[in-house]
């Protein structure tokens, strides 16, 4: 049995503030004698937590704890509990899981820990998450203290467009990064895990900032609303592509690829219009680029895709990016 009242904590939840979560939290501990609750909220870059302010106490937020040289980074990293010694207590950090999505860290202090302490300090992380994920979308309180400068409309509109980052699901991971966070344009991604299916895509749009941003958007919306509809990935890498050529007369396009994964099996079927060729890791070495006979981006011509298939082995690493990986320069042009 929790040493944490959680149903009290919902009810709690309830009918609070959407921005209370870190109020709600710190109710929650008191249950186990915590204090001093700090909840860290990591930015979108992945490089800082920072910190959320205590609205209750009126009080300064402690500042920002970079990722790669403190103790809450390293629970954010590891995403395992670290506890450190005081005088008079433990100092005990907390990963923050968001469904899968790591999404923080809880600093808080106790008298002293234990195995039945750590486990139910592991059960507040959730419940941050789950304060997290079901508020987010009624208070940009949680967005805003993850960003550390200003975010352009077109890196907005695309994070605002994107699943999480990261899903563990049985037989299957997920995850995924976005560079310049702050400044994405075109570059977007989806997936959903449905049965014992992982269907997913990756694109890439034309262009960069706001113009690229919309192309992305669309694309997306298009290939969520089709697989929502169950229809097959000939079905929607047609749809998107008719969609983007009667959009556009300027010759605008997307590349990308669409993918479906059969969990149980290993079967992996994908298209690909007119993107890199996704790598295949095996045993931790590269086996080599997976290929497909190509396709138009989408928007510029559109024609029935190839259909691509491949066995996957358990323990197989597919590797999927945009043109951003193997464009980019090093300062001195390399």
């Amino acid at each position: 049995m929790s040493l944490i009242n959680f149903g009290l904590a919902f009810r709690l939840a309830r009918n609070a503030d959407p921005a209370a979560m870190r109020e709600i939290l710190a109710r929650s501990a008191a249950d186990i004698g915590a204090t001093d609750l700090v909840v860290y909220l990591v930015d979108f870059g992945q490089t800082v937590l920072k910190a959320v302010p205590d609205r209750s106490a009126h009080a300064d937020a402690p500042g920002s704890e970079a990722l790669a040289t403190t103790m809450a980074g390293r629970a954010f990293l590891d995403q395992k509990i670290v506890t450190a010694d005081r005088d008079d207590s433990v100092r005990v950090w907390i990963p923050i899981v968001e469904g899968s999505d790591h999404t923080g860290v809880i600093a808080l202090s106790l008298p002293h820990i234990d195995e039945r302490l750590l486990a139910t300090c592991e059960e507040l992380g959730m419940l941050a998450g789950y304060l997290i994920a079901a508020q987010s979308r009624c208070t940009d309180i949680y967005n805003l203290y993850r960003r550390r400068r200003r975010m352009s409309l077109a890196a907005s509109l695309q994070w605002d467009l994107l699943p999480p980052l990261d899903l563990n699901a049985p037989g299957i991971s997920v995850t995924c990064l976005l560079e310049p966070a702050y400044d994405i344009g075109g570059d977007c991604f989806d997936y959903a895990i449905n049965g014992s299916f992982l269907d997913f895509a990756i694109i890439d749009s034309v262009g960069r900032g706001l113009a690229a941003a919309r192309i992305g958007s669309l694309a997306i919306s298009s290939y969520r609303h089709d697989r929502r509809e169950g229809l097959s990935l000939t079905a929607m890498h047609n749809n998107l592509d008719a969609l983007l050529a009667s959009e556009y007369q300027d010759c605008s396009f997307a590349t990308g690829l669409l993918a479906r994964i059969e969990v149980d099996s290993g079967a992996f079927t994908w298209t690909n219009a007119g993107h890199p060729l996704p790598l295949l890791i095996r045993q931790g070495s590269v086996v080599g680029e997976l290929r497909c006979a190509p396709t138009p981006p989408w928007g510029i011509a559109p024609r029935a895709p190839a259909m691509a298939t491949e066995q996957l082995e358990p323990g197989d690493l597919l590797l999927m990016y945009t043109d951003g990986i193997i464009e980019s320069r090093a300062p001195m042009g390399d």
